[in-house]
């Protein structure tokens, strides 16, 4: 249940937090799927089946994400939809070029930095903080769906609209997953709106293959078809959201100025080398593109290739250099149009190697101190604070070679639990540090009006020594997700598994406290080794939802994670 996720912190001042975003839902065995034209990666068969539908119509890489986004809202709410925001990178394979675009939720003008703190100045809890009005940022995912539409889209923007509408009209069956996540927040059942779609008449989730239809979302989605973004944006659908926001008894100031103000950022990828790979991942607001790029970078001095997979020696290193990865992570990066982040400084390679020297073959550093990296101008504070998402991952690459790989999120599983015109609003508030000061420094992921929380999405593309598309992968997980890409490219690139084999490894890695293996798994064979290195161990569930597809001589293969019920697809 919830409450076996929360664990406190032990750092002075950090709020406790669920340790992952959504709890287990069991394991499904998938097989590797192959395809010789186009993919889809996605975290349900329905919201693939609608990417594929576009594909085989002839659509482009963004319809079938377009398609996948809308209906994956339907049938896995609790992770993402039209009321929160995502990270999105895009191939353009005629171009040869990677574009990049932050959809990320910004906070209210409304907000400051005494947003989730009491009047003596100490931190809400999280769930004080979580539930109602006052977390919800303003959402960004509706405009840049049309945003990716008017530059990459090939089928006309209704048409990538009718697989949700039909779905939300006509019913879908209530999965496994689904039942199990709205029994697991025992709070959803409190707010009237999410009580009468997630439950029936005795107060019971909806069971396992019940059909549940959302009228109420159809319409919304017709608007939106017909009218483009801007109906979301401004006229009823933004008033029931802001009366929602604001009526709640839990309050937020989010506005109709907020929602009509909100703009996508296009930014741009940020990419490094791992061996003879080159990676491109997000810049700022999220700290996923970094992390996983620091990681690499440390671990590129050993041979990785030589390790052997599931060893106490694989999660050693691994674990060590995400370590040096977070420490920088909680000194350094927030949204870079309100703090000064060294992101070039932060991927340096020379920088880098100094932080990976740190890294003994044979022990453990215990917890990892920031660096001084280059172009670090201010001394900010420690950040304890990980975020939890609940949030999914699409990975997609079409007919013409064109690939998405976009991370999307409502943040934690069901979001705020505000339910508007059929969909859930994001909490991603919640994200920020909630003290705009820890120990007597500034921190840079404070609140402030209009600044994007820090995020972990790590969505990746990945290419070739040639300049080839190689790959497109990205997982679920809140502060977790940067580990879980770093294993599946190790696993790909170092290990030669193929995409489902190095997605279906155990997970494991430290945010730069305990070493956190996956609980049930062969890790925990290997975890009085890792004691013995002077590594601090727990084992924890750790529920990655890592989509991936990988180009090769032969066509297309993908991998969807046994963890949730994804599926990769094609043909």
């Amino acid at each position: 249940m919830l409450a076996s996720l929360v664990v406190a912190s032990t750092v002075a001042g950090a709020q406790p937090r669920p340790s992952q975003p959504e709890p287990p839902s069991g394991w499904t065995p998938k097989k590797l799927a192959t395809a010789r034209h186009y993919m889809v990666a996605a975290a349900n068969p329905l919201a693939v089946d609608a990417g594929v539908k576009m594909l085989e119509r002839g659509g482009s890489a963004v319809d079938a994400m377009i398609a996948t986004q809308l209906v994956l809202n339907l049938v896995e709410p609790s992770s993402s939809g039209l009321g929160g925001g995502a990270f999105f990178l895009h191939y353009d394979a005629k171009a040869k070029a990677t574009h990049a675009i932050d959809a990320r939720e910004t906070a209210p003008a409304g907000a400051s930095s005494a947003l989730f703190t009491h009047a003596d100045g100490k931190p809400l809890t999280f769930a004080q903080a979580r539930v109602g009005g006052r977390s919800v940022g303003t959402p960004g995912t509706p405009r840049l769906l049309e945003v990716a539409h008017a530059r990459y889209g090939k089928l006309p923007w209704k048409t990538l609209f009718e697989p949700a509408i039909e779905l939300a009209e006509k019913g879908f069956p209530v999965s496994q997953r689904f039942h199990k996540l709205i029994g697991d927040d025992r709070g959803l059942a409190q707010e009237p709106a999410a009580r009468a779609y997630f439950f029936d008449a005795q107060g019971k989730p909806r069971a396992v293959g019940a059909t549940l239809r959302n009228p109420e979302f159809a319409a919304t989605l017709r608007a939106i078809a017909r009218h483009g973004a801007d109906v979301f944006y401004s006229g009823e659908i933004a008033r029931d959201i802001v009366a929602a926001v604001q009526g709640h008894r839990n309050a937020g100031t989010l506005s109709l100025e907020d929602l009509a103000s909100y703009r996508v950022r296009d930014v741009e990828p940020l990419c490094g080398r791992y061996r003879a790979w080159r990676l491109c991942g997000m810049p700022p607001s999220s700290s996923g593109g970094i992390a996983v790029l620091q990681i690499l970078g440390a671990l590129e001095r050993f041979d990785m290739a030589g390790v052997r997979p599931n060893s106490a020696q694989a999660v050693h290193l691994i674990a060590e250099a995400q370590r040096l990865a977070f420490a920088d992570r909680a000194r350094y990066v927030a949204d870079d149009r309100f703090v000064d982040v060294p992101v070039a400084g932060l991927v340096d390679r020379n920088y880098i190697a100094t932080r990976s020297a740190l890294i003994a073959p044979e022990k453990s550093m215990g917890r990892a101190q920031a660096g001084s990296p280059p172009g670090a101008k201010v001394a900010w504070a420690h950040d304890p604070v990980d975020e939890v998402m609940g949030t999914t991952h699409i990975s997609i690459v079409d007919g013409d070679g064109n690939a998405v790989a976009m991370t999307t999120t409502i943040e934690f599983f069901f979001g705020s639990r505000v339910m508007v015109r059929g969909f859930l609003l994001n909490n991603e508030l919640t994200d920020f540090n909630f003290l705009p000061v820890e120990g007597g420094l500034a921190v840079a992921n404070s609140v402030a009006p209009g600044k994007r929380p820090r995020s972990s999405m790590g969505p990746m593309l990945v290419f070739a020594a040639d300049g080839a598309l190689d790959m497109t992968l990205g997982s679920p997980g809140g502060s977790l997700i940067i580990g879980y890409v770093a294993k599946a490219l190790v696993g790909i690139l170092d290990w030669k598994l193929d995409v489902q084999a190095a997605i279906d490894l155990p997970n494991f890695g430290s945010r730069n406290g305990p070493t956190e293996i996956e609980k049930g798994t062969e890790l925990e064979g290997v975890a009085d080794t890792l004691k013995a290195m002077g590594h601090e161990v727990r084992a924890i569930d750790m529920t990655s939802g890592l989509q991936g597809i990988r180009r090769t001589r032969d066509g297309l293969q993908g991998g969807a994670d046994p963890r949730r019920e994804g599926v990769a697809r094609g043909r």
